[in-house]
């Protein structure tokens, strides 16, 4: 099969590599422009890019593909599929119906739930307990095409955005290995999503982050697994920005009545350290103060004796 592939990020790279290894013919690597990065904010290759040039395969980075020359490009390329995963551009449906046999995008969520950008932090938001991903035919909207296969994935108590990624990510990419075939076959019937029971995410930004001490202890620890890594859930200590990185949410003994936001020791587990929320406490696991590396909890208070007792943000 003659297959176009478009994605970016590193989600997407085990689909590319897959259908490559299953001797499907790629014609072409979509991947958005490269970006500045690192301290020197040099261009830098996207993850799919980096993945089709070990592989050796042409590479194309339009910042569009609603231009006309752009659509023409990828019509020479002749593809009888395209196979997308996050590739960041919804595509116009001029585009969709260059290939025969229409575009698959594979969705790390078991949609209609959790359509949009970030359907993995979404799923860890809500407290979901089980995600997975989807393989969709195409259409020219936000991820409501029509759906070809799924399968379920258990959210585990300690994943995060990123044990997360890295776990559906191999997962997409070997349900659209079985599913491209079949597709193409005939095999597959494609159904309709169930819009009753649609939801959507939205793009992340920096400052969604920052923690609210006010809001109950679960909904913050489940915050710090989905904004893990990135853009990371902050707070203050000291004038200086405070990631907590690793923590779960725990009960408030009877009768305490404190300010959300003030650190505390817990006698049980002995030297454990928590934080008073709107509800409940946020006990720490791990921390990292602006400028060091991720410690755990109990080698931050080493240095940081008035650490106890402070009040955070």
């Amino acid at each position: 099969m003659r297959i176009v592939f478009m994605g970016t990020p590193q989600f997407a790279a085990p689909g590319l590599e897959r259908l490559a290894a299953d001797g499907h013919q790629i014609a072409g690597v979509y991947t958005q422009p490269d970006r500045p990065a690192g301290r020197g904010r040099e261009p830098s290759p996207s993850p799919v890019k980096r993945a089709a040039v070990r592989l050796g395969l042409p590479v194309f980075q339009p910042r569009s593909l609603r231009n006309p020359e752009a659509q023409e490009q990828l019509r020479a390329l002749t593809p009888d599929l395209i196979a997308l995963a996050a590739y960041g551009l919804i595509l116009p449906q001029a585009v969709l119906d260059i290939p025969k046999h229409g575009g698959l995008n594979i969705h790390p969520s078991l949609l209609p739930r959790h359509r949009g950008p970030a359907p993995i932090v979404g799923a860890l938001l809500a407290g979901d307990t089980e995600t997975g991903v989807t393989i969709m035919l195409m259409d020219a909207g936000m991820d409501t095409g029509q759906l070809l296969t799924c399968e379920r994935c258990p959210i585990a108590p300690d994943d995060t955005t990123h044990s997360l990624t890295e776990k559906l990510s191999h997962q997409g990419a070997a349900l659209l290995s079985g599913t491209a075939p079949r597709w193409v076959a005939g095999e597959i019937t494609p159904r309709p999503q169930d819009e009753g029971g649609s939801s959507y995410t939205k793009l992340v930004r920096k400052e969604d982050g920052a923690i609210d001490w006010a809001q109950p202890a679960e909904a913050i620890a489940r915050q710090v697994r989905a904004y893990q890594p990135w853009p990371g859930s902050a707070t203050a200590w000291n004038g200086k920005r405070l990631l907590v990185t690793a923590a779960v949410a725990v009960p408030a003994p009877p009768g305490m009545q404190k300010e959300p936001g003030t650190v505390i020791q817990l006698a049980e587990p002995s030297q454990s350290v928590a934080v008073c929320t709107g509800d409940g406490l946020l006990r720490l696991y791990a921390v990292q103060l602006e400028g060091k590396r991720a410690l755990p909890v109990d080698e931050f208070l080493r240095g940081a004796r008035d650490f106890i007792g402070s009040a955070l943000g």
